[in-house]
């Protein structure tokens, strides 16, 4: 479908957002799996989650700036696995399992192949996701010089101040960071951002003037080849559901995808019009880091009756009328069944609920 109006432009926008969270939690749950959390493997992916998060704040932003509203509350953004990444051509499935050669090579480097030198744009089907950002930024000189796509960019709704993104272990700040979309020069800046961090352009291999950041792509390569060499990696279910946990195991990934849910409540407050987001930021990476993250790596240390290890599921959960009532209950379960005696994950959530 080409895009031809302003209510185009802000479908594929959303299209954008959604390809951008659907990457990340296949790539968490293959991090997740390496055994050693600090080899040089474990913090490449790393580094390539925060700048997926990155790009869907930047899309997110763009939204915003023509005229659009990220709708975060509903579950239709939130991906739900196996699935296929939205609108790619060949089909590509994105499953959460354990990391391996063959993942890297044969999902995660697809999902980040270059563009092609001379390539066209593909706003729609796209064989690459370089070929659907420069879609969109086509669309977008193009539709300006018709409509005034940033008569009104909202600042107040956007997640633009660049303190609130830092680079992690292998990224480099002048990559690009957070931004302000407010015209078409700003607009382009965060699509050539998103796109020189992840896929790069033809045979590049930086995503930085200074070359001290690779893509996403060469990052990806540099495990596959062994330069980075993957390690022990424990034996994750493939495409675990909670249900087929034993109670215990079940009421640790229960708590992990509620506060995953609530995570996107919070991203729902940190578009909406509050000039201050210093809140709403903070409870988001307290949620990532404090909870989820702890969670995730107790997950992959439990063996399940078959052998395999239990691994984080991201499926949705459903919250009742009271969402803090019921995370705050949640994690008095894991308490129990992790740190006996203690509230550790209730006094963590009470901060950030």
């Amino acid at each position: 479908m080409p895009i031809e109006t302003v209510e185009d432009l802000r479908s594929h926008v959303r299209l954008a957002i959604q390809v951008e969270l659907s990457t990340i939690p296949p790539y968490l749950v293959a991090m997740y799996s390496i055994e050693d959390q600090q080899s040089e493997a474990a913090l490449l992916i790393r580094s390539i989650v925060a700048e997926e998060m990155l790009h869907a704040a930047l899309c997110a932003n763009l939204l915003v700036a023509i005229g659009g509203r990220p709708s975060f509350a509903p579950t239709e953004l939130i991906p739900s696995y196996p699935m296929w990444l939205p609108h790619h051509r060949p089909p590509l499935q994105l499953r959460l399992v354990a990391c391996s050669i063959d993942l890297i090579r044969d999902v995660l480097m697809r999902v980040e192949q270059p563009e092609v030198s001379g390539a066209p744009a593909e706003a729609d089907v796209f064989e690459t996701l370089g070929q659907f950002y420069h879609a969109l930024e086509l669309a977008i000189a193009e539709l300006d010089d018709d409509f005034d796509l940033f008569s009104d960019p909202q600042r107040d709704h956007q997640m633009g101040d660049a303190a609130f993104y830092r680079p992690v272990a292998f990224d480099a700040e002048d990559s690009g960071g957070l931004l302000f979309i407010d015209d078409v020069a700003s607009a382009v800046e965060a699509l050539e951002i998103i796109v020189h961090q992840g896929e790069g352009l033809s045979t590049d291999r930086w995503a930085d003037p200074a070359h001290q950041e690779l893509t996403h792509y060469h990052k990806l390569a540099q495990i596959a080849d062994g330069t980075s060499p993957l390690g022990d990696v424990f034996p994750l279910r493939p495409d675990a559901v909670t249900a087929g946990y034993p109670p215990d195991v079940a009421a640790v990934s229960d708590l992990f995808n509620a506060a995953y849910r609530y995570l996107y409540l919070v991203l729902d407050e940190l578009f909406g019009p509050a000039a201050d987001k210093s809140g709403p930021v903070g409870r988001l990476y307290r949620l990532m880091s404090d909870v989820m993250s702890e969670l995730a790596h107790y997950l992959v240390r439990q063996q399940l009756e078959d052998g395999s290890h239990a691994a984080p599921t991201f499926e949705i959960y459903e919250f009742g009328a009271d969402p803090s009532t019921e995370l705050t209950g949640l994690a008095g379960r894991v308490d129990e069944v992790i740190n006996p005696g203690s509230s550790t994950f209730v006094d963590k959530l009470a901060a950030i609920v």
